[in-house]
Formats: C-alpha cells, structure tokens, sequence
C-alpha cells in the first residue's frame, strides 16, 4: 500500500485512513441517535451505548495513525494554488477535526471513568482515567456532548468545502482524497 503523499494526491494509506474514518464517526452519531429510540435500561439502549463507546474509541486510536501519517508524508498541493484564506481555512479545519476525534472520546473515557463506569473495548475493559466522582463525570459529559454537536458542524463544513472545492472552484481538492482513482 502506497503509504506517502505525492505531490498531487494522497497516498492509499492516507485515503483509506480517511474514509475508514468517516464512515466510523458516522457509526459513532448514529448509535448515539439511535439509543434514543429505545426505553433507558433496555437491551438495545445499552447495547447502541457500548458500541457508540468502542467504535469512539476507535476513532481514537486510528486519528494517532492518521497524525503520524501526516507528519511523515505533507499533504499534496491544490493543483492551481488556493488564495491564503483557504489555505489558512483549511489547516484550522482540520486541526479542529483532529481536536475533535481525540477531544470527543477522550472526554467520553474520562465521562465513564468519573462516573464509576466500566469502560468496554471490544471484550478487554479500559482502565479507568481518573476516580469515581460524580461531579466531574457531569462536566465531562457536558464537555463530551458539546464536542458531539461541534461536530456535526466540523463534519458539515468540511463536506461543504470539498463539495465547494470540486463543483465551484473546479480544482482537485476532493479528487485528491478519492479512493481508486490515479
């Protein structure tokens, strides 16, 4: 697999890192959507409430991966040059969308964690990140579910640029983070 950028296009890696991770946050807001569907201490309610936990911690760990591969491989150019307004739009972006896949699990760990909780992971149980206090497990949650609305946003806007970026600036923005394309 193709693990550094070029100069015009994203590496396999890169590519696959990024969709792997749209489609895991998606999973993550759509369990958190869906458990309100079901009565509080029912099967399905605690069930959505677990996997929306691991699949937000996978989202945790695999952003680490996607840092390093930034680090190591920069991004490609925009074929054409974008004014520095979107360059700059665009690098405060994505450090928000990072701040967000570490943030947001990060403050659920420590939610569960304060809450006396245990902290699933697909069959192993994290350890707790601080001890039980009531108190802070309310902010944490409140800090958990402000960073959930956020990125709705985050997630919206970032849509919207590359959208934006294909369909109105007519440069290869998007196309760079397509998969199976050459």
């Amino acid at each position: 697999m193709n693990r550094n950028n070029t100069e015009v296009r994203y590496s396999r890696l890169s590519i696959a890192l990024h969709w792997l991770m749209l489609v895991l946050i998606a999973a993550v807001y759509a369990c958190i959507e869906l458990k309100g569907n079901f009565p509080k201490g029912s099967e399905y309610r605690d069930l959505l409430k677990q996997w929306h936990f691991m699949l937000g911690m996978s989202v945790f760990l695999l952003v680490w991966l996607r840092l390093l591969a930034r680090f190591v491989s920069p991004s490609p150019k925009i074929s054409g040059g974008s004014p520095a307004w979107q360059a700059t739009s665009a690098k405060l972006m994505h450090w928000a969308l990072y701040a967000l896949m570490i943030g947001a699990p990060l403050a659920g760990w420590l939610t569960l964690s304060a809450a006396g909780k245990p902290i699933p992971f697909f069959g192993l149980e994290l350890p707790a990140l601080v001890g039980k206090d009531p108190a802070l497990a309310r902010t944490f949650k409140e800090l958990h579910e402000w960073a959930g609305t956020a990125g709705y946003w985050l997630i919206g806007l970032h849509a919207a640029a590359g959208v934006f970026h294909h369909f109105i600036s007519r440069d290869d923005t998007l196309v760079r983070m397509l998969p199976g394309r050459s």
